[in-house]
Parts: C-alpha cells; sequence; structure tokens
C-alpha cells in the first residue's frame, strides 16, 4: 500500500505481501521488479530503518518501506521538432504512422531525424522515465524503408505490457506487400530460421532449421490483387523477427518490389519502378492490435496505403 508522500521523488508505504523483497515492493510500488533492484543496488531503498540492497530477502507483510526514486535523467538523443503522423495517443503510449525512410532510433550513421528524436520532442513532459531515463519506450521497429504503424510507450508499465505481448507473439499486425511475380499458392504460410547471413552481415537469411544462429520466423500471406507481373500481398505475422517479410519472400523467390538488399526486380517491372523513382521495399505496417497494456481493452488501428505504394501498384496493374 502506498502513502501519501509530499517529497515527488520518494515512494513510502506499507508492504502487503510476504515473500521477496524485489517482488512485494514491486507489487506495493508500481514499479518494475527490474526497476526496484536497480534503485536497491544505488541505496535508495530502505524497508524499516535499514538501507535494503538484497533483492532476494525474504520479508513479512506490514513492514514500512521507502524508495527514494531520482528525477528522470535525460535522453542522449536530442528532441527534434519534425512532424508526426499520429494515429493514437494516450499517456501511457503512443502509435504513430511512420513514413518511408525514417528510421526509428538513432544509431551510427543516424544519428538525427529519427522517430526517436521526433518523440521526445512531442512527449517532453510526459514521459515517466523508461528505467530512469526520459525516452520513449521502443518495443519493437519496422525498417528505416518500410512506412505505417509502431506503438511506442511512454511510461515503464505500458513498456513492460507491450514488450511480453510481442515476447508471446500475441500482437495483432497486418502488412501490405507488392511481390515480383505471383506466389503458388496464392494464399500459404511461410516458415523458417532466419538469422544473420553468413556471406553478407547487412542481410539476414533463412538458415538450416536447426541452425541455432537463428530464430523461428511464421509469416501468413494471401494474394488480394494479381497484377501483370507482380502481386499485391497480405501478409500477417505470427513472429517478428528482422526483416522477417522481406526475407521470407525472397526465399520463396517473389523478392518485394524496389528492395534494395533482396530484391531481384524482374525485367518488365524495372522501368516502372525508375519512372516512379521507387527505390524502397514496397512493404507498408497496416495495422496493429493489441491488449492495451494498462487498461486492457483490446484496441486496433489501421494506416492507409502511402501514396508511392497507391501509384506503384497502380502502374504495375496496367
Amino acid at each position: 500500500m502506498i502513502e501519501p508522500e509530499t517529497d515527488p521523488n520518494l515512494i513510502t508505504g506499507t508492504l502487503a505481501t510476504a515473500g521477496r523483497i524485489d517482488k512485494s515492493l514491486a507489487e506495493a510500488s508500481g514499479l518494475s521488479r527490474e526497476r526496484i533492484k536497480a534503485l536497491m543496488a544505488e541505496g535508495a531503498v530502505t524497508v524499516g530503518k535499514t538501507v535494503t540492497t538484497n533483492p532476494s530477502a525474504k520479508m513479512q507483510p506490514g513492514a514500512h518501506f521507502t524508495i527514494n526514486v531520482p528525477p528522470a535523467t535525460v535522453a542522449e538523443a536530442q528532441p527534434q521538432d519534425i512532424p508526426l503522423d499520429i494515429a493514437f495517443e494516450d499517456e501511457h503510449l503512443i502509435v504513430v504512422n511512420k513514413p518511408a525512410g525514417m528510421v526509428v532510433h538513432p544509431a551510427a550513421g543516424n544519428h538525427e531525424n529519427t522517430l526517436v528524436n521526433a518523440l521526445l520532442h512531442h512527449c517532453r513532459g510526459q514521459l515517466s522515465g523508461i528505467g530512469g531515463v526520459a525516452r520513449p519506450g521502443i518495443v519493437h521497429r519496422i525498417d528505416k524503408d518500410t512506412s505505417g504503424l509502431l506503438v511506442v510507450a511512454k511510461s515503464t508499465a505500458a513498456h513492460e505490457g507491450l514488450a511480453k505481448q510481442f515476447a508471446d507473439h500475441t500482437i495483432s499486425r497486418r502488412y501490405i506487400a507488392v511481390c515480383n511475380g505471383h506466389p503458388a499458392p496464392t494464399s500459404g504460410t511461410i516458415e523458417g530460421v532466419i538469422g544473420r547471413s553468413s556471406g553478407n552481415r547487412k542481410k539476414m537469411a533463412v538458415l538450416e532449421e536447426d541452425s541455432s544462429r537463428g530464430k523461428h520466423a511464421i509469416t501468413h500471406y494471401t494474394t488480394k490483387r494479381v497484377l501483370s507481373n507482380s502481386s499485391v500481398i497480405e501478409c500477417r505475422l505470427e513472429t517478428g523477427r528482422t526483416h522477417q517479410v522481406r526475407v521470407h519472400f525472397a526465399s520463396i523467390g517473389h523478392a518485394l518490389l524496389g528492395d534494395p538488399l533482396y530484391g531481384r526486380t524482374t525485367a518488365p517491372l524495372r522501368p516502372i519502378l525508375q519512372r516512379l523513382r521507387f527505390v524502397r521495399q514496397a512493404l507498408h505496417a497496416a495495422s496493429l492490435g493489441f491488449d492495451h497494456p494498462v487498461t486492457g481493452e483490446k484496441v486496433e488501428f489501421h494506416a492507409e496505403l502511402p501514396d508511392d505504394m497507391r501509384e506503384l501498384i497502380d502502374q504495375t496493374a496496367r
């Protein structure tokens, strides 16, 4: 039970359950067990009159505790005023329709103009401090040149809840893609272990089924429209591996149009891509569904195809 406290950096209360101190404190305070452990290591947790640093220590109900939670530190990435297409937002999370060409997280070669930079500006003053840092909680990513929906946590509770759903594969994700040729059968499931390619470290590949270098991946697909030399495909992801849709369709001989890493566009389609200056993989995260990690409500969001993919489909249909 949490008690009123005038100092906003202090959480005080009484333990309601017996057992490991980190678990009991997490239940009583609302902080995650990992956050509790980190604060204990910093000497910021007092039970009774004793500073407690052992997370596995056993405690009895009724013990009084104090947790000194320091203000969230500033994230290393810098806020940038970049427009965002927001599908949904509340105090716990935000769902963004990311444009193609935007990197999700700062990394070597992409320190600015990323989604994280944009979110730090948009969410300033709203981030509760995930892991003690005022930053958006990135629980999944889509490639730089893939457009569409992704959800980002604004609080520790949302971050942990969403991460668990992704780990349990209970998130609903639907992608629309345009691939070379006409997959046969027109609907089906592609399975295979995806891991880093031994020939090109920038690429992923379908590996031997018993390979320890990768993770099992499952993509369900349905052909939505047959074009002259290509197909519009709906993909539903059962797992979420790096480059999953791109790798799976390349592995069956139907790489996505415009894919610079895995694609070999057939000759009849090359002039169309050149004329449209379409230089990205034709892949769009069209819908995203999950249980709200705080309210428990089932939510689902949809994003229309961007103009470049609409035009590509129109031109390849002729």
